[in-house]
């Protein structure tokens, strides 16, 4: 199937949309409208440019941005609804057949440690016997 450039031009800003999650409220139909299209035509050439329909890249797109969320550490009841599903349940079922783990042991296995706020100075063991020296003199334990 061959598409002209506008097209093409609006099948790629459809993805744009789609992908960055702040359109997620858009349907299919008031996607195509925006982008003037047909409903049918829009689900039919981005399926043929992207592989995929609108509503599976979505998917998709929303489920990446939950990866990228549960690795930070992030509440997985937090995730859901922040990417858009309104359903834990559904969001679980779904997340742990596409990426073949749960919500909760994806981010167990996958989260980034969080970065040491304080350093702990280390010092050797001879340096650390030194402060346990008494004075030499009575002048030098005066001063300490």
């Amino acid at each position: 199937m061959l598409i002209d450039p506008g097209t093409f031009r609006r099948l790629v800003r459809a993805r744009e949309m789609l992908a960055d999650g702040a359109h997620d409220d858009l349907t299919i139909k008031a996607l195509a409208e925006h982008l003037g299209l047909s409903p049918y035509q829009l689900i039919r050439q981005f399926a043929a440019l992207h592989g995929r329909t609108p509503h599976q890249f979505r998917t998709e797109a929303r489920l990446d941005r939950a990866r990228a969320r549960l690795a930070r550490g992030a509440r997985v009841t937090d995730v859901c609804m922040e990417v858009g599903f309104s359903s834990l349940g559904s969001f679980s079922a779904l997340f742990t057949r596409r990426v073949g783990a749960s919500p909760t042991r994806y981010r167990r296995i996958v989260q980034v440690p969080r970065q040491i706020t304080t350093i702990t100075p280390i010092v050797p063991g001879c340096l650390g016997l030194l402060t346990q020296v008494p004075a030499r003199n009575s002048r030098e334990a005066r001063l300490a």
